[in-house]
């Protein structure tokens, strides 16, 4: 399945953010792709983030890395960073934007 969500940086953040996705955690990594992740891309116009990711299942994948404390951290230093942040709880795999539309 694709997921698309929206996040939004905070303006006086958007070098740190940029900065901390060039260092993400070999650990974090392998926990996503572990959880059913195939792809994960994020896009920024100005503040606003755009992520489109490709997974097995959505909710899974959030519930397995929920908890799991290097995605705990990883979400601590996000929050610093984000005006707007994804919700990794369960309720968390209801916020992909829905689709308008595909190219037939």
């Amino acid at each position: 399945m694709r997921v698309a969500l929206h996040t939004k940086v905070r303006a006086d953040r958007v070098t740190e953010y940029e900065a901390a996705h060039r260092e993400v955690p070999a650990e974090l990594t392998d926990a996503i792709r572990a959880a059913g992740a195939t792809s994960w891309t994020i896009w920024r116009s100005g503040t606003d983030l755009f992520h489109v990711l490709e997974c097995e299942d959505y909710a899974r994948l959030l519930a397995e890395l929920e908890k799991l404390p290097v995605n705990v951290a990883w979400q601590a230093r996000m929050a610093e960073l984000l005006d707007v942040a994804h919700d990794y709880s369960s309720e968390g795999s209801d916020a992909g934007l829905p689709v308008v539309w595909e190219l037939p």
